[in-house]
C-alpha cells in the first residue's frame, strides 16, 4: 500500500479487513477477467463483484445531481440481496487520482449517506484498487486467481 502524495518514501502501510482485501481483489481480478479493451468506459459498480448493479458512464451523466441519483439508485437496488455492499468505479489508467475519480466521489458519498450506509468509493484499475479518499491502496504486478487446492 502507499499513501498519495509519498511516492518518493516507503509504502504506507494502512490495516485493511480481510473480507476488504478479499473483496477488492476480487473485484481487480473481475475486470482482468472480463475487460480485454485498452481504452474501456468508466463503469460506476455497487454490490460485490459478480453479484454487482452497474451503469457504465455516458457523456450525458456530467450534472453531480444525476450521479448522485444513479449511485443512489444502484446502492439502495444492490442492498436487497447484498447487505453490505461496496461501490468501486472501474476505469483504464494508472493508479493514482484522475479528475473523474473525483466527479464521483462526493456523489457517492452523499447517496450512501442518504441511505444511512458507510459505504465510500474505491477506484479500480488492472493493476489494483486505491481508495481516493484516504490513499489506502493495493497493487498487484500479476494478479492471477488463487487456486483451491
Amino acid at each position: 500500500m502507499r499513501h498519495f502524495g509519498q511516492a518518493e518514501e516507503m509504502a504506507l502501510q494502512a490495516p485493511i479487513e480481510r473480507r476488504t482485501h478479499d473483496v477488492l481483489r476480487a473485484a481487480v481480478l473481475e475486470l482482468i477477467e472480463t475487460e480485454s479493451r485498452r481504452r474501456f468506459p468508466i463503469t460506476l459498480h455497487a454490490g460485490l463483484p459478480g453479484r454487482s448493479a452497474s451503469h457504465l458512464q455516458t457523456e450525458s451523466v456530467t450534472d453531480p445531481g444525476l450521479r448522485a441519483d444513479v449511485a443512489l439508485t444502484l446502492i439502495h437496488h444492490v442492498t436487497t440481496w447484498v447487505p453490505h455492499p461496496y461501490v468501486w468505479i472501474t476505469r483504464p489508467g494508472e493508479l493514482s487520482v484522475h479528475d473523474e475519480d473525483l466527479t464521483w466521489l462526493g456523489p457517492v458519498l452523499w447517496a450512501a449517506a442518504s441511505l444511512g450506509r458507510d459505504v465510500g468509493l474505491v477506484v479500480v484499475t488492472r493493476r489494483g484498487w486505491f481508495d481516493p479518499m484516504s490513499g489506502v491502496c493495493r497493487e498487484w504486478r500479476r494478479l492471477r486467481r488463487r487456486s483451491h487446492g
